[in-house]
């Protein structure tokens, strides 16, 4: 089919193909390589649009209340939407992109543009997809993306229920861009596909996992399981495979997860034939999912928790500094300084060693802290405008940790329990549920009430309302006051109390609440 003929109107190049997209009655995904260029790349497409649409209007006030307190992101989002373009990426609460992908499926939304967190396994009705940026930062610098993620993202394009055909069309910044990038993605192979097995971490997991379901326990069963995998078939050299496999035995024995049986014996072409089985703990690692190398990190932590001061930044640091909790939030070179005084003040409750600032794990220990604070100023009731302002990190993600961390912290509680350490436990709980709801320990008994979050809970007991039994003997008005009428019905129906309605005359004037 011949290239369409397409008039510039704006010189850019990725404007220009989303406007004529809208024009010609039809849905477009804009591909950028960040969070900050796909809501830039938003703004300026909406920028050139007039609408006045009723339910957009109604979508972007739903965008924008996605959150208790609404952020610059949000009101960036409910701006764009007004105009039935939207941007998207793991920056935006999972409300918010709900919403979007299914605006856009209903045709609502024309354009969204987003990083490639929808370029695999999405199925929208996206006649073009337009790929602005086909280069990346890594840890290399600036580098041209895979040829298999241009397909994935290609792929969105046309799709079968939706189309008969689609575009796909990368944006070139010159004639000679233009042939670069005909020549690697147009022609281009695209790259082999390796098995995530040959990952340490994987493959330490997955060896737990087999020998604690009792799959296979012997040395003998567990190199004839993997022998069979694509990981295998790839590597070729079993005799290298066998020894990858001995090198994490043996690993998982030093860390008490497994335990051998039986003798050694040396015997011409056999393999030696010892039970393998996993302990206690190795059984409860594996089926927590979690990384042995992070279990055996927590019980490491959780001892140097007997003797030694805690509080709830030693828990939170401890499970930011694990492979699971990765990406962590990175200490720009600005905030060196003000992330090392902020160590001082928690240096005496860490529960790891800080490694030397010259070593290279120093900078992951860096960032486990500057993750651990903003997740440290979240239970202390900071907002989401807050870090978002402060941490850069945007609500989705935000989310995102406190998920994670919830499960981490479930697994050294778990953990803990394996190694009576039971008064640990009780502060793990209370971290959870501090982390679930965003608050200081004081509010801990109100948040326990159907309807009252973290601001509810405050108001309460700005007013002097600090528990169940405070609550029990609140005057029904103040409570109506304080809360709105609905909320205190529910709340005093939920600690039992007979509800008797205020008689009308004696209602105004009656409660003066304290300033919040």
């Amino acid at each position: 089919m011949p290239a369409k003929k397409i008039s510039s109107e704006t010189g850019n190049g990725a404007l220009d193909l989303a406007l004529d997209t809208i024009k010609s009655g039809k849905q477009a995904l804009v591909f950028v390589n960040t969070k900050r260029s796909a809501e830039k790349t938003a703004e300026d497409i909406s920028n050139k649009i007039k609408s006045n649409d009723e339910k957009l209007r109604e979508l972007s006030e739903n965008a924008l209340k996605a959150l208790s307190r609404p952020t610059k992101q949000c009101e960036r989002l409910a701006k764009c939407i007004k105009k039935g373009i939207a941007f998207h990426h793991a920056g935006l609460v999972s409300k918010q992109r709900e919403l979007i992908e299914g605006s856009f499926r209903n045709g609502t939304i024309k354009i969204i543009c987003a990083t490639p967190t929808l370029a695999y396994g999405v199925d929208l009705p996206a006649f073009r997809a337009i790929i602005k940026d086909l280069k990346r930062y890594g840890s290399n610098g600036l580098n041209y993306i895979p040829v298999l993620e241009y397909l994935q993202m290609s792929g969105r394009a046309g799709r079968p229920k939706f189309d008969k055909f689609g575009e796909a069309i990368c944006v070139a910044i010159s004639d000679n861009d233009k042939k670069k990038l005909y020549e690697r993605y147009i022609l281009g192979e695209p790259e082999e596909i390796y098995s995530k097995l040959a990952v340490e971490p994987v493959l330490r997991t997955y060896l737990l996992s087999l020998i604690a379901a009792n799959f296979a326990n012997t040395k003998k069963e567990i190199v004839d399981f993997f022998g069979k995998t694509f990981w295998a078939y790839q590597f070729v050299d079993m005799a290298r495979l066998e020894q990858i496999i001995d090198k994490m035995l043996d690993l998982l024995e030093e860390w008490e997860f497994i335990q051998k049986h039986g003798q050694d014996f040396v015997e011409a072409n056999k393999i030696n034939d010892r039970r393998i089985n996993a302990t206690n703990m190795g059984k409860r690692v594996a089926e927590l999912y979690l990384d042995p190398l992070t279990a055996y990190f927590f019980i490491a932590c959780l001892r140097n928790a007997s003797d030694r001061r805690i509080n709830e930044f030693s828990f939170l640091q401890m499970v930011s500094h694990t492979l699971e909790m990765r990406p962590l939030l990175r200490v720009s070179i600005k905030e060196g300084d003000k992330i090392q005084e902020e160590l001082l003040k928690f240096y005496d409750f860490l529960l790891e060693k800080e490694p030397s600032l010259y070593e290279p794990e120093y900078e992951d220990f860096a960032n486990s802290i500057k993750t651990a604070l903003m997740m440290h100023e979240w239970i202390n009731e900071k907002d989401e405008e807050y870090l978002l302002e402060n941490y850069n990190a945007r609500p989705g993600e935000i989310r995102g940790k406190l998920e994670l961390a919830d499960w981490l912290l479930y697994a050294s509680e778990e953990i803990s329990r394996i190694l009576h350490y039971q008064y640990l436990n009780k502060e793990i709980v209370k971290l959870r549920l501090r982390l679930r709801h965003g608050v200081k320990e004081e509010l801990l008994p109100l948040i326990r009430l159907q309807d009252i979050g973290r601001v509810r809970a405050r108001r309460l007991f700005s007013n002097r309302i600090k528990d169940i039994k405070d609550v029990k003997n609140a005057d029904l008005m103040k409570l109506s006051q304080i809360l709105g009428k609905q909320v205190a019905l529910s709340v005093k129906k939920q600690v039992g109390e007979e509800i008797k309605e205020v008689p009308a005359g004696k209602r105004k004037g009656q409660v003066s609440l304290e300033k919040y």
